[in-house]
């Protein structure tokens, strides 16, 4: 970056830096980047809605109710949602300076957005009205240990859960669980429950994600591999080493599976009449062994993603990659992989993003290229592809349906609207010396892009990881360093 494009962003960095040093800040809107944005706000044309059929993955009974219940929306982590989203109409932008990545979205039972805001030292369980984003309740977490790159490392909170009783289930950074719920008005935080999970993982090992089994134990897993169940009326903890490394989330389903992710293998675990993890299945896949630009590992960087009744889909670490789908249960006739199927550019392919699933259809993005918000800011660009792959109707393989080489999306959960059949992306668009943020609308059934609205500029609103999330009136947020972004079509005159 040239001394005088530095000296052009500097009071905007700086500003940030001293909100994340001193903590909550008013809201105010994220502050963008002072250089002109060198491109058009909107582009494209109102889409016109055309629903796709899905199956909907079975409502977990420990769980919130679907779609708003974690960051993949469902036990199944699908990343779609049943309803709407924007179409593109006179967008309007909202947002809120947090100088925390607010991006693990959930919503409570009155429809507010519930999120864990994570900062560079300190994350914050916050509570914000939908529309205006005005911030109702917050409740400080433990600090996150100290040494982590904050960019990279989704511990301590990044991965959390509304559960069933609408309280907040957060991995924290000092090797516990807290069970948040709210008082009866609805405008304080209130811890309810601790579980001290230090016996059960080395002192140096952190809490990667947490999610219900469909029998109510509290699942785990942690960095080195560990994978414990909590009873959650008495907290007695069970374990199981893998003695693998973990980065991501898992899934569950309805008849006891736990679906991980290893830098090595996919796992199916199941519990056993005591609680104990065991593992039914073991697979390992292809892995080129490199930590590639744009992801968090050197491995797969799915949270692994199950597919109607049958399958659980990934993708590995191979050049190029792969999307990878086996069939999940316990035992199978033949073999247990689907189809492996290779997706962007020999030398440019890498994600660090769970797929989306509509009932055949898988989606990928590609992350390569992505070093982090710094490098973002100094004018690097990631790898573009967006890809879509069909299992066969058969269950025997699948095919590639679309490719598009057009959008770059450097690191964003993509999302999707069954009801309008639009897949939501974070585009990221150089224009000069501009860094500027779209919030993309492609076609389901294309992937072409159907309008592209830019949400900000600079620093503050790289998405770093997040993702986009839809709530229950139609409005796409967006989780950023700066905080939370809101976009919405405006109302018809």
């Amino acid at each position: 970056m040239s001394p005088r494009r530095f000296a052009a962003r500097a009071p905007v960095i700086a500003a940030l830096t001293l909100v994340l040093s001193a903590g909550a800040a008013a809201a105010v809107p994220i502050p963008g980047d002072p250089l002109p944005p060198g491109g058009p706000a909107y582009v494209g044309s109102p889409a016109t809605p055309n629903p796709v059929t899905a199956p909907a993955p079975p409502q977990h009974p420990f769980l919130a109710p679907d779609p708003g219940n974690n960051i993949h929306n469902d036990a199944y982590m699908t990343d779609t949602y049943p309803g709407a989203g924007p179409l593109g109409v006179r967008p309007t932008v909202t947002s809120t300076l947090q100088v925390a990545e607010c991006g693990s979205l959930t919503f409570d039972h009155r429809g507010r957005l519930e999120t864990v805001c994570v900062g560079a030292t300190r994350p914050t369980l916050k509570l914000f009205d939908p529309t205006t984003l005005k911030q109702i309740a917050s409740h400080r977490l433990p600090p996150r240990p100290l040494g982590l790159n904050v960019f990279t490392d989704f511990s301590g909170g990044g991965y959390f859960y509304l559960d069933n009783l609408d309280r907040a289930v957060i991995p924290t950074g000092n090797r516990h669980i807290h069970v948040v719920g709210q008082n009866a008005a609805g405008d304080q935080f209130v811890r309810v429950r601790d579980y001290d999970l230090t016996g059960a993982m080395a002192r140096k090992d952190k809490i990667v994600s947490a999610l219900p089994a469909w029998t109510g134990e509290i699942v785990f897993v942690t960095e080195q591999g560990v994978v414990g169940a909590v009873d959650p009326d008495g907290g007695r903890v069970e374990k199981l080493p893998l003695g693998e490394t973990i980065t991501n989330s898992f899934a569950v389903d309805e008849t006891g599976g736990i679906y991980l992710v290893t830098t090595k293998a996919m796992y199916r675990l199941d519990l056993d009449a005591d609680g104990v993890p065991a593992v039914s299945w073991r697979k390992e896949y292809p892995n080129s062994g490199v930590k590639k630009p744009g992801q968090t590992s050197p491995g797969s960087g799915t949270t692994p993603t199950l597919v109607n009744d049958d399958w659980v889909a990934i993708t590995d670490n191979a050049d190029p990659m792969n999307v990878l789908v086996y069939r999940r249960g316990r035992d199978v006739s033949g073999n247990r992989e689907v189809c492996s199927v290779p997706v962007f550019e020999k030398g440019a392919s890498a994600t660090d993003n769970s797929l989306i699933a509509a009932d055949r259809a898988l989606i990928v993005t590609n992350n390569y290229g992505y070093r982090g918000p710094v490098q973002s800011l100094a004018g690097g660009v990631t790898s573009p592809g967006i890809d879509r792959v069909d299992i066969d109707p058969g269950g025997n393989g699948c095919q590639a349906v679309w490719q598009n080489r057009t959008e770059r999306s450097p690191s964003a959960v993509a999302k999707m609207s069954l009801a309008n059949g639009l897949v939501y992306v974070v585009s990221q668009v150089r224009k000069g010396a501009s860094n500027a943020w779209y919030l993309t609308a492609l076609d389901f059934r294309t992937g072409e892009p159907v309008f592209k609205q830019r949400y900000g500029t600079g620093f503050g609103h790289n998405v770093n990881y997040a993702p986009v999330s839809l709530g229950p009136d139609g409005a796409a947020y967006v989780g950023v360093l700066g905080g939370l972004v809101r976009i919405a079509d405006s109302p018809a005159p």
